[in-house]
């Protein structure tokens, strides 16, 4: 099956999260064909944590937490994280009940 490319999938999930009435946005748009995605999911109480793909030990796709805490500091880790990969995307998702949607079928594509 051939790989979605970075935009692609980062319009997809935007359009998704609309649909669910959770707010999200572009922080940092990467290469729009293979860029990497971080996710930080922003619950609005001055705590964050961000999201990023991997793959368990079946080989399978998944999200796995990169880091977490108070947004300040989770803030100067994907400004670190952008340093080191100028390619990368970072998707803002602000939800008081921590919900992003990453759990769902399709989304680890």
């Amino acid at each position: 099956m051939p790989r979605l490319t970075a935009e692609f999938w980062v319009q997809a999930y935007l359009n998704r999260l609309r649909l669910k009435g959770i707010p999200a946005f572009v922080t940092s748009k990467g290469d729009a064909t293979a860029g990497n995605v971080l996710v930080k999911n922003n619950t609005l109480n001055g705590q964050a944590r961000v999201f990023q793909r991997s793959f368990n030990a079946d080989g399978a796709r998944i999200w796995v937490i990169l880091t977490e805490g108070a947004e300040t500091d989770v803030d100067q880790s994907l400004a670190r994280q952008r340093g080191f990969d100028p390619d990368l995307w970072i998707i803002e998702v602000e939800d008081k009940q921590g919900r992003h949607l990453l759990g769902e079928a399709g989304l680890s594509d």
